[in-house]
């Protein structure tokens, strides 16, 4: 099986829940996907660092890192910076926190971030694109340079729209179509 159909079908065995939800947006939905147990699962992390690998150099996209919003964000990150190792330049990781931390460094984002670093902003879902908006705010409000966004499911609600409307590149592995939606 192929590693983009590896990645559907733990999508619909692990991540999709139908019933009735509030999203994180507001929205009402009668499915829910949770990606973070296919994020986070082993076979996940292989099939997500390899096929967003190939997007991000597919998109010609030359990151330094990769990361966005804490959690969701998390295991995609990790898992490309994991599979970049192994087909170098490697691409290190980093996390968004909601707000600063309060003690320490009282840092925003965590791990490999700098000042001027070109990045690309991960996502497990994109539904308004609010949480990638965020991130974005963040990283550029430090001085990074996000060169793209890359998510793992498009739920086709208009969170792709309101990003690229605003300049920015948006590639996604799957969208709810892939998923049987």
């Amino acid at each position: 099986m192929s590693d983009q159909a590896t990645l559907i079908q733990l999508l619909r065995d692990r991540s999709l829940q139908t019933g009735d939800f509030v999203l994180a947006s507001g929205q009402r939905s009668s499915y829910y996907i949770d990606a973070r147990p296919t994020t986070m699962s082993a076979q996940g992390q292989q099939v997500i660092g390899r096929l967003g690998l190939a997007a991000i150099r597919q998109a010609g996209w030359r990151p330094d890192a990769v990361g966005g919003l804490t959690m969701g964000a998390d295991p995609v990150a990790y898992a490309i910076a994991s599979a970049s190792a192994d087909t170098p330049p490697a691409i290190d990781a980093f996390s968004v926190r909601k707000t600063a931390k309060g003690h320490g460094a009282k840092r925003r984002i965590e791990g490999n971030f700098s000042p001027g670093m070109p990045v690309v902003v991960v996502e497990d879902v994109i539904t308004s694109g609010q949480s990638a908006r965020q991130a974005i705010d963040a990283v550029t409000g430090e001085g990074g340079k996000v060169v793209g966004v890359l998510s793992v499911v498009d739920r086709l609600q208009g969170g792709r729209e309101l990003l690229e409307s605003a300049g920015i590149i948006v590639v996604v592995l799957t969208t709810i179509h892939d998923l049987g939606l």
